[in-house]
């Protein structure tokens, strides 16, 4: 508010014209202006002030906030590259398949396939012995048959020798396909073992996984609360610097004519501590239109 605006307001009033809620209101916008303006301010030229005794304990005060928001950034800094090395090594945890762990899985395929053609052999001994052994009881049928006839002659004795080669063939037979089913199933039982074994492996290099992932998770999990900690404690640091920043531009705007020190600091600013004393008295006259001064 100019000083003409404010003599018009006050002609205004003597009609009973009162607008006290607009004039706090506006009070109010620039005296939060006023209050960013002097936090600006302060941050511009407070590196210049440490020679001005009125500002001394402001400026060392900020030196020290200073450093110690450095050395909490540079703590920040190394949370952050560990947070994100944990989490990249558990996303690479995730979605790799560890070399041994495919090895495993060629092996376990492997015996399978092995499995597969032994019980498919075993298949085909069984599917014979059942062949043999319908024969082996047909020959005994037949011997039994024309041992039971009465008659005697070349041709039934050479029938009775043929049927009992054949018996005694398939006999041999048998034993040899009952011996190497045996054999089979020693093998199939040894692979069976073979993929136990393999199994009980993956399901450990399984379970290591998971143990890796569960600590990269633990080491993000720590790593956001380090990081968050340390954000927080940032933000107490620079609201406290911000108070100062302001208490340090209140002060040279404030004194900007008349100290000398203030008007060296304030002339690459002169601009802005001219707005905020007009910031000021407008703010003043604000009240006392509003009746609050």
């Amino acid at each position: 508010m100019t000083s003409s605006l404010y003599f018009i307001a006050r002609i205004a009033q003597g009609f009973g014209y009162f607008r006290r809620n607009q004039r706090m209101a506006e009070a109010a916008t620039e005296m939060h202006l006023l209050r960013e303006a002097e936090a600006h301010l302060g941050f511009a030229v407070w590196e210049s002030v440490g020679e001005i005794d009125q500002l001394s304990v402001e400026y060392w005060n900020l030196r020290r906030l200073i450093k110690e928001k450095e050395s909490i950034k540079e703590r920040l800094d190394a949370s952050n590259e560990l947070l994100e090395e944990a989490q990249t090594t558990r996303i690479a945890i995730l979605n790799s398949t560890p070399e041994a762990q495919q090895e495993l899985l060629d092996e376990r395929t492997k015996l399978l396939v092995e499995l597969e053609e032994l019980g498919r052999q075993r298949d085909e001994i069984i599917a014979e012995a059942r062949e043999i052994r319908r024969f082996f009881d047909g020959m005994k049928m037949k011997i039994e048959v024309l041992n039971d006839e009465n008659q005697e002659s070349s041709g039934k004795q050479e029938g009775l020798d043929k049927a009992q080669a054949s018996l005694k063939e398939s006999k041999i037979r048998f034993a040899e396909l009952k011996e190497k089913r045996l054999e089979i199933g020693k093998l199939i039982e040894a692979g069976d073992a073979k993929i136990d074994a393999v199994d009980l492996k993956l399901d450990q290099l399984k379970k290591d996984r998971r143990s890796d992932a569960a600590e990269s998770f633990q080491a993000i999990s720590e790593g956001n609360r380090e990081v968050s900690s340390l954000r927080a404690e940032i933000g107490v640091l620079d609201t406290q610097m911000r108070q100062l920043y302001a208490e340090i531009g209140r002060y040279v705007s404030r004194n900007a004519t008349h100290v000398p020190a203030c008007s060296r600091v304030a002339v690459p600013h002169r601009s802005l501590v001219d707005i905020m004393r007009a910031l000021r008295r407008s703010i003043a006259l604000n009240h006392r239109l509003a009746g609050t001064a």
